[in-house]
């Protein structure tokens, strides 16, 4: 048994847990992070970044490495695939930014092992113990002695399970499939670029759909087609060939040849929610807190978020300047995030008809999102844009993202780049805390004020510049 320690072990190396390392490592903290799988897969599985995302990516100067690897500029959001437009937002990026997750997680890994901190790969979390002063993780012939655990195992995490928390939610009735399709030419009327989700799903008989969209490799396409009335004995039985040949057939006819299936993988409408977000020493982030539907492109975007929340509490705890209660505001803020996008989820499914009344109910809806009030509920919903957090500080501005507006030879977004605090003024100010970069600027995005303390991860803390409820 090879013995190691760590400030922090992470279970799971998908995007959740790279993006929490990375902050960890950011700011100084010793981490370690375990991943059962070997290697990467390389598999597309989620596509997209939203908006907020690509905000939250920018904050560290990452944003730029993922564009790179990017295929696709979507111009708009959607809800139950009716699109919806990122327009009033002030954001500078109101698109979604198609990437497959293998190049998201790509993005991550790369910085994280220019921080030093390497995945170790073929290890998977067995089991841990928890005690006053730390935990004792092992994963096969590893024992490592950490003060924190964090769980970004998946919907189906070892962490989540043995801590025995209840995970509940909506049992769903269907199933859905996402499968990775090469054809041997362009199949009749498909989209040859995704620009949109307008017309990229369909639906020939109640309940069941077919979408496509243009990968980035000529003629290979994400297919999703699924069932929302029935679901198979075995949820986690392997798609097969002809699944898929029928799905293709229904969208685009007999003929077109298929001359390879990538990737295929089924899923359930199922949405569940941790009873916490932590328990002792030991926390949850990403799908082993929340999983759904995979309806407005959400999942991947939810877990990354919750990284960049938890990241900086936790390393505020671990270097004894985080003020009292600090971490359990992590539960606090992120899992009321997970309930509205479960709840729109569910609003979302009741979206896809599966009786005349639904049809109506539909129908209505559309005309409903063509009023730019209703565009800019749905898309801030969808994108993360609208979260507020709960702040005692009564400005509408605490509590908010704060928009990545132009300074004089850049943007704000830089200014976070070390994942500091950052004390925006019109006026000298001293510094609040060691911690906070005191920035001087001719403008603030809201006028009424004179100062705003940003969080690290982007949020306003107050219009005061007052640290003690933060930092010690």
């Amino acid at each position: 048994m090879q013995e190691l320690t760590a400030e922090v072990v992470v279970a799971g190396a998908g995007p959740t847990g790279l993006m929490l390392a990375n902050e960890l490592a950011l700011a100084g903290v010793d981490v370690l992070v375990l991943e059962r799988m070997h290697e990467r897969t390389g598999l597309s599985k989620a596509l997209n970044l939203q908006p907020r995302t690509a905000e939250i990516l920018d904050l560290r100067g990452l944003l730029g490495r993922a564009e790179e690897r990017s295929f696709a500029t979507v111009a708009e959001g959607h809800f139950a695939v009716i699109p919806v437009s990122y327009a009033g937002w002030d954001t500078r990026h109101p698109y979604q930014l198609g990437i497959p997750q293998a190049e998201v997680e790509a993005t991550l890994e790369e910085r994280l092992n220019e921080q030093g901190v390497r995945v170790r790969r073929g290890h998977e979390l067995t089991g841990f113990d928890q005690h006053e002063n730390g935990v004792t993780v092992t994963a096969g012939d590893l024992r490592i002695r950490a003060q924190y655990l964090v769980g970004c195992d998946g919907g189906r995490s070892t962490v989540r399970k043995a801590l025995k928390l209840p995970f509940e939610g909506i049992e769903g009735q269907g199933h859905g499939v996402a499968a990775d399709v090469l054809f041997g030419s362009t199949p009749p009327g498909a989209p040859t670029q995704w620009r949109s989700m307008g017309n990229m799903v369909t639906s020939k008989s109640p309940g069941k759909f077919v979408g496509v969209i243009p990968l980035a490799e000529r003629n290979l396409y994400r297919m999703t087609f699924g069932d929302r009335l029935n679901r198979p004995p075995n949820l986690r039985a392997e798609v097969t060939p002809q699944e898929v040949r029928d799905a293709v057939a229904e969208r685009f006819g007999e003929e077109v040849e298929i001359a390879e299936i990538r990737w295929a993988s089924r899923f359930s409408d199922d949405s569940r929610l941790a009873a916490h977000y932590r328990v002792g020493r030991v926390l949850l982030a990403g799908d082993a807190a929340h999983t759904h539907f995979p309806a407005g492109g959400q999942g991947l975007n939810l877990g990354i978020q919750d990284a960049m929340n938890l990241g900086w509490k936790l390393a505020a705890e671990l270097r004894n300047r985080a003020s009292a209660g600090l971490l359990e505001t992590y539960e606090a803020e992120r899992r009321p995030v997970a309930e509205q996008v479960l709840a729109n989820i569910a609003a979302q499914n009741a979206l896809i008809p599966t009786t005349p009344n639904q049809l109506a109910l539909r129908a209505l809806f559309r005309d409903l999102t063509k009023l730019p009030e209703v565009q800019h509920h749905l898309s801030g919903m969808v994108s993360g844009l609208n979260i507020k957090y709960a702040n005692e500080d009564p400005h509408p501005a605490a509590g908010t993202r704060l928009p990545d507006f132009k300074l004089e030879n850049t943007h704000a977004s830089t200014l976070f780049h070390k994942g500091n605090w950052v004390l925006l003024t019109k006026t000298p100010a001293p510094t609040p805390h060691p911690e906070v970069l005191v920035a001087e600027v001719p403008n603030l995005p809201h006028p009424d004020t004179d100062r705003l303390l940003i969080r690290p991860d982007g949020y306003i803390a107050n219009t005061t510049g007052e640290t003690k409820a933060w930092l010690r």
